[in-house]
């Protein structure tokens, strides 16, 4: 199998299995955290992926947790991506909004001056996020400590997630992908050294499970099943998440999500230098657990990523920062052509320079 095959989601037949993963670049337009023009440019650029997942997009006030990150939860914010869609259809493109709520992991200053709220009373020590300090560059700051969500509360976040979802929708996007990974607010529910809880989402790994179970249902009753994936980051310990037992864990998820039928699970590999590798034995579990479109990323390379679809345990590969530099990645992958390098001081804030600026192979 090829990296180069077409292949069916969400009712849209991709021209390749590459995908822009999420990649969170800090350009939305303010006050009102919009999604803007300069946004439409860069995503459109990039329309010859399979698959764009758009960098992550705010629930609600409370589900920020960096400076000038964009929101689906006004009707402005749903307006400004309405931009960003049209630029990538008229590409030909399909794009999915990725939907978060960070929960602990952000600041009071960037959620109006609110305690930060999480499945448990812990810190995510160690962790910094950047706030707007009134300048282009981001000032970065410990989080606090945030407090426990109230089961009344978890009901109504559950509502914002089937909200935001038809908000996307609305807004022109091909599907959603929830994120769940990567230490934010549903993964510190799912990972037992992040969730303390006593009651009916804390304990036991259904427990654990619920939070996740209720917001993809509630999601997938408000768009429809085959419009939801959910990113998942089994062996990531990003902003202090670390689960006891993850291949138990997520393979219980990965069943959970085959369930209820939803059209992708998105895996986020662990990619920092000496990260632990995720075992053959995992995926294969993976694999079996969930009958849909499995993707991964990870410091995936054209060879790497070849030998997993051949080996039959991914049906599509996230490429996240070959994609910042390379708007046409999947041409230079199909024709082996040089790939350029991103310069890592424009990734957060700014304007064009380092988004929108990269040239094509042939320019």
């Amino acid at each position: 199998m090829s990296l180069f095959e077409p292949i069916t989601l969400a009712g849209h037949t991709l021209t390749n299995r590459i995908v822009m993963p999420p990649m969170t670049r800090s350009r939305a337009s303010q006050p009102g955290d919009v999604a803007n023009p300069l946004m439409a440019e860069y995503y459109g650029q990039r329309a010859s992926a399979g698959l764009i997942v758009s960098e992550g997009t705010q629930i609600s006030p409370m589900g920020k947790g960096y400076a000038w990150t964009p929101g689906i939860h006004s009707e402005a914010q749903i307006a400004g991506w309405q931009t960003v869609t049209e630029a990538v259809h008229a590409q030909g493109g399909v794009i999915f909004a990725q939907l978060w709520h960070v929960g602990r992991v952000t600041h009071p200053d960037n959620i109006g001056g609110a305690q930060p709220v999480s499945a448990s009373p812990l810190k995510a020590e160690g962790v910094k996020v950047f706030v707007d300090n009134g300048s282009d560059a981001p000032g970065f700051v410990d989080v606090v400590t945030p407090r426990a969500l109230g089961t009344d509360e978890i009901a109504e976040i559950v509502e914002q997630y089937a909200q935001a979802a038809r908000n996307a929708i609305e807004a022109g996007f091909d599907g959603i992908e929830l994120h769940a990974a990567n230490g934010y607010l549903i993964n510190q529910f799912i990972d037992s050294q992040a969730n303390a809880r006593t009651d009916a989402y804390g304990g036991s790994l259904q427990n654990r499970l619920r939070f996740l179970d209720e917001v993809v249902r509630a999601m997938s009753e408000a768009i429809g099943a085959h419009r939801v994936g959910v990113r998942l980051a089994p062996l990531t310990t990003l902003n202090g998440t670390v689960d006891d037992h993850p291949q138990q864990t997520y393979t219980a998820a990965a069943e959970l999500l085959n369930r209820i039928g939803i059209a992708y699970l998105h895996i986020a590999e662990a990619d920092w230098d000496d990260a632990p590798l995720m075992p053959m034995g995992f995926k294969q579990a993976l694999r079996a657990a969930f009958d849909g479109v499995l993707i991964y990323a990870g410091k995936y390379d054209k060879a790497r990523a070849e030998q997993a679809l051949s080996e039959g345990w991914a049906d599509m590969i996230g490429f996240g920062r070959p994609f910042v530099a390379n708007p046409d990645l999947p041409r230079r992958l199909q024709q082996g052509l040089t790939l350029a390098q991103h310069d890592p001081e424009t990734l957060f804030g700014g304007g064009a320079r380092g988004l929108t600026d990269y040239p094509n192979a042939d320019a």
